[in-house]
């Protein structure tokens, strides 16, 4: 182990001096209080070390020493239902071993727990041979997830052993033999945080990540292993989005990180993400769940940690075969300890103070999603989508942090106060977001929905834009002003807005819209203003139109049960056709 000393304290950076045989990226333990720190910067034999811990009352000529091994996170048994630091600190076990509810500095405590027992089912035999990724047997973690133990990556061999039954994660389960001799093998595994974890093929975005939200399945979604920005002002709705995503997107595996979010907001989280039921299981969310909590006032450099942990997490339940959704809330917090680590570090700064760098350390950050084929004989297919929160100052997405996020990610929720202010919720403005997968995924829909999803989500957001113009000449001349069709475009745009956009996420038939019934309910928008725009050719008047009692029916469509979709959808579309008729004289139409 190399060793040297402190030099110079400044906030979160020691610089410590006699390192020369240090690396960088290396763990470091500084002083005799033993604080947690990473070097980010080497020169000669002095070393610029990122402290993740309170680095007051530290002076120069205190003892730095390097542990040789790089930031790394442990990965078995006992991840599910966590809730971590931004180090991969057990914060529960930190709350036993110190007695406070405040963090201690210097505490060290394994990430999984020592002492717990996991039921170890072998799925190979003696004899067999292994690869990298293959798995070697199973663990049942929660009644949502069975962890599947894999030879980890750059390890192959002959099973020289194998066991069955009860172990804790560092209990050696299995011998292999390879090439450099025995190798022993336990249901733990650590993995540098910097470093992505390997894969054999990463697979094309051609796949919904089905979220049961209306305005993004319909109209911006996000592929499988695809990652979107959720830019927004305060009180715009990006955690209640992040809420509804993790509680109902087709995801097996939900990895919410708190990067530097209020210590208020954070609280929320964690005592409300227990309380959530899992609408798959009716069991507590937590069961497919792991927590990252960052708050602010936590010392800057732990949030530049944060996101690294939570995506490595994220990663190796990936690597098992499933679908992991990966929350990172938000990623402005851990720009800005990039920001100040830099400014410690004296570079060159950038655009408003951010490093030069910012934008390859997100694109580094997001290229580590995508729908992969895993290591391993038996082709597992898993995906990692990553929906990254932004939180700009005003809600002025023309900063650094939003623009470096917008040249990466292919889907854009943009968030709008002035909906929020209006109680439509999601807030996500139809005029300026956007979705680059959807070209992709235009067959997926197509071919498992319906085979016209994709023109009535055309017409759907023709009509949005078309409003949006109309709204310029209604402000300065007044509704009256406009054509009987124009009128009519405007009323079909609201219901647009109104019916099929705005969801209540606390109600409970609303809160998820399956595919099936988000199609019907663009179906009965559409065929109203269709069937509207027919009538009015034939001399119907817009008037008589406007005020037919079905639209009310076509307005509650959303709170129509599951199970009686098609049945109140035929009821609707022949009253519809009842009323239209009536307004042109039934022997006209």
């Amino acid at each position: 182990m190399s060793t040297g000393t402190i030099k110079k304290v400044a906030g979160p950076l020691v610089i410590a001096e006699g390192m020369r045989d240090a690396n960088m990226f290396d763990v470091v333990r500084v002083s005799a209080k033993r604080l947690i720190g990473e070097i980010i910067e080497m020169h000669g034999d002095q070393a610029s070390i990122q402290v993740y811990e309170e680095t007051s009352g530290l002076g120069p000529g205190e003892p730095v020493e390097s542990m040789n091994v790089p930031l790394s996170v442990e990965l078995g048994p006992g991840l599910i239902g966590s809730i971590f630091d931004g180090i991969q600190r057990p914060l529960d076990d930190i709350l036993k071993t110190t007695g406070s509810n405040n963090l201690k500095r210097g505490v060290e405590v394994p990430s999984l727990k020592r002492d717990r027992k996991w039921n170890f089912v072998p799925s190979v035999a003696v004899g067999d041979e292994l690869q990298p990724g293959d798995v070697l047997g199973t663990v049942k973690e929660t009644e949502s997830v069975t962890q599947k133990i894999m030879v980890p990556p750059e390890v192959s061999g002959t099973v020289k052993s194998i066991c069955a039954g009860e172990y804790t994660v560092d209990a050696v389960i299995a011998v292999l033999s390879t090439k450099d001799g025995d190798k022993e093998l336990t249901m733990l595994q650590r993995w540098p945080v910097r470093k992505g974890r390997p894969y054999a093929e990463k697979l094309p975005p051609d796949m919904p990540l089905i979220t049961g939200q209306r305005v993004i399945d319909a109209l911006f979604p996000i592929a499988k292993g695809g990652v979107a920005a959720v830019p927004g002002p305060f009180g715009s709705g990006k955690t209640v989005i992040q809420h509804q995503l993790a509680k109902w997107a087709e995801a097996d595996i939900v990895v919410y990180i708190g990067c530097g979010e209020r210590g208020n907001e954070m609280t929320d989280v964690l005592n409300e993400f227990p309380e959530l039921k899992d609408p798959k299981t009716g069991r507590s969310l937590m069961e497919r769940t792991v927590l990252i909590a960052n708050t602010s006032d936590m010392p800057v450099a732990a949030r530049e940690a944060s996101i690294y942990t939570g995506i490595t997490i994220a990663e190796y339940f990936r690597d098992m075969g499933y679908s992991v959704a990966l929350m990172a809330d938000s990623t402005s917090r851990w720009a800005e300890a990039l920001r100040e680590m830099s400014g410690r570090l004296e570079e060159m700064p950038g655009e408003e103070g951010y490093p030069a760098y910012l934008g390859s350390r997100l694109a580094q950050f997001y290229e580590r999603a995508g729908r992969v084929v895993s290591l391993g004989k038996d082709g597992r297919m898993g995906a990692l989508s990553v929906i990254g929160a932004v939180s700009p100052p005003g809600g002025d997405i023309s900063e650094p942090v939003s623009q470096a996020t917008l040249r990466i990610v292919k889907v854009y929720w943009g968030l709008d106060s002035s909906l929020a202010y209006k109680r439509h919720f999601p807030a996500i403005n139809w005029l300026t977001s956007y979705s680059l997968y959807v070209d992709n995924m235009g067959d997926w829909f197509d071919e498992h929905v319906a085979p016209d999803w994709m023109e009535l989500r055309q017409k759907l957001m023709s009509l949005l834009q078309e409003e949006a113009q109309l709204e310029e000449i209604v402000k300065m001349v007044g509704m009256d002003a406009l054509s009987a069709p124009d009128r009519l475009k405007m009323e079909a745009a609201r219901s647009i807005r109104e019916d099929f956009l705005h969801q209540n996420s606390f109600h409970e038939i609303d809160t998820y819209t399956p595919l099936e019934k988000q199609y019907l309910m663009m179906k009965l928008v559409i065929a109203f203003f269709e069937q509207c725009t027919e009538a009015l050719k034939k001399g119907s008047s817009v008037n008589d139109l406007l005020k037919m009692a079905v639209r009310e029916r076509i307005g509650r469509y959303k709170y129509t049960t599951n199970e009686n979709i098609h049945k109140e959808y035929d009821a609707v579309m022949a009253e519809l056709a009842t009323e239209i008729a009536e307004t042109v004289g039934k022997e006209d139409f």
